[in-house]
């Protein structure tokens, strides 16, 4: 790659808000190898740690992204004119549910919650942080649900596997033995 290819890939990036693979980074490079595009993406990343520069490139989703780094969010969040949206505890308890136990039906999630969580799922629904995956085959065909791509995203994870496993949660908040144990497993598939 030349220097032209290397701006034309950052520009790229920065144009795009969402990961791009390594297949449309190629589809729009043309023929330029994966190979060459991984390169030039490190190299991207290295330049701008060494410049100490505000931005770098990240992978999430399947994909790359440029990012601003993360020890900037203070500064950052004073641009906006209002506070982004936070999930609330029941909405992050309903979603580590679902990313933990996928496919679920809402009935499985309330039986773990003990409440229920028509309202949340509404709301982590129109978030686009899980979607509904089909139904169940079983009586009343309940609908299933899972996370999404902008789940993946807006947690910085590449795949579902990179979620932190019970044990690693445990060793960084011990679990009281007054609190029922609802995420006993990864999930198998994402």
């Amino acid at each position: 790659m030349t220097q032209d290819d290397l701006a034309i890939l950052e520009a790229v990036l920065f144009a795009c808000p969402e990961p791009l693979s390594i297949e449309q980074l190629q589809a729009v490079m043309g023929e330029v190898e994966k190979e060459s595009i991984i390169q030039n993406l490190n190299i991207l990343r290295e330049d701008y740690e060494k410049r100490g520069s505000g931005l770098t490139i990240v992978r999430a989703a399947g994909g790359y992204r440029m990012s601003t780094r993360a020890d900037l969010h203070p500064w950052l969040s004073r641009l906006a004119k209002t506070r982004p949206a936070k999930l609330t505890r029941p909405a992050l308890e309903t979603l580590a549910i679902v990313a933990y136990r996928q496919p679920i039906t809402k009935a499985e999630i309330e039986a773990i919650r003990g409440v229920m969580v028509d309202g949340v799922l509404r709301t982590l629904i129109e978030r686009e942080l899980i979607r509904i995956l089909g139904r169940k085959r079983e009586v009343g065909r309940p609908l299933l649900y899972g996370t999404t791509r902008k789940f993946l995203e807006h947690f910085g994870f590449q795949d579902i596997t990179e979620l932190p496993s019970t044990q690693e949660i445990e060793a960084l908040a011990p679990v009281r033995p007054d609190v029922d144990q609802t995420l006993e497993s990864r999930p198998a598939n994402s």
